[in-house]
């Protein structure tokens, strides 16, 4: 089963990921090579990024035709929960899901994590959104409160870790919290994350080695396969 990549920036001159449609198609073959069939392209909305769907179904539908089948593309967002976004997925949440999903991935500032937030995670849920938490182990404030992800998790998100995480490429403290909610069974999907082909690279295989080494080949498939083949295809995850 190919590997599913459900949090990359792809997309070219969008946000701080691609810049040229060069790189973007670098990127895919890339991702292709490591034996990743299916990308998500999730660009920013942000303070810094507008998100504007129709334009990147049109950006994304030309990248379809420039890497013509390497593999399969569809859109997400990397959407912060700010105000505005928050009343903005309110109205029209189809707006920001990963394609036809009801999956929706959520970014968190540095800073806290509210009351008021957690409430509305519930009435996401509630309303049928299922919220996927990327990367918190990259997040200050959930390495000082770990515990606060595993709150998340109870609540119904999907926890997703960047996979290179698992390889230090961004530090002791986000491989240790990776490893930490690996062990208490808190973590469900590991993605790229990916800006560009020589840092932040659309790789999961290296993520994916380092999570069998430690848990075994079959939790380490179903973060980078099964789980995230169901989350593109609006399914539950098992």
């Amino acid at each position: 089963m190919g590997m599913v990549d459900i949090h990359s920036h792809i997309l070219p001159s969008v946000d701080d990921g691609a810049k040229s449609w060069e790189m973007a198609v670098e990127m895919c073959q890339m991702a292709a090579a490591d034996g990743i069939t299916h990308m998500v392209a999730s660009p920013h909305s942000n303070d810094e990024f507008k998100y504007d769907r129709k334009e990147h179904e049109a950006t994304l539908a030309q990248l379809r035709e420039r890497i013509g089948g390497a593999l399969e593309l569809s859109l997400g967002c990397d959407f912060h929960m700010s105000f505005d976004n928050i009343m903005a997925v309110r109205k029209n949440p189809a707006e920001f899901c990963i394609g036809n999903t009801n999956y929706l991935l959520v970014e968190f500032s540095d800073f806290g994590v509210s009351r008021q937030l957690l409430t509305t995670l519930e009435e996401f849920l509630n309303s049928g959104l299922i919220p996927i938490v990327t990367h918190p182990e990259r997040n200050p404030m959930f390495q000082a409160k770990p515990e606060l992800i595993l709150q998340l998790a109870s609540l119904g998100c999907v926890i997703q870790v960047t996979a290179n995480s698992f390889t230090g490429f961004w530090g002791n403290g986000p491989r240790k919290t990776a490893e930490w909610l690996l062990k208490k069974n808190a973590l469900h999907v590991l993605a790229s994350d990916a800006h560009d082909p020589k840092r932040r690279t659309p790789i999961l295989s290296k993520g994916r080695d380092a999570v069998a080494g430690l848990a075994g080949g079959d939790v380490a498939n179903r973060l980078v396969s099964e789980n995230p083949e169901a989350i593109v295809r609006g399914e539950s995850l098992t």
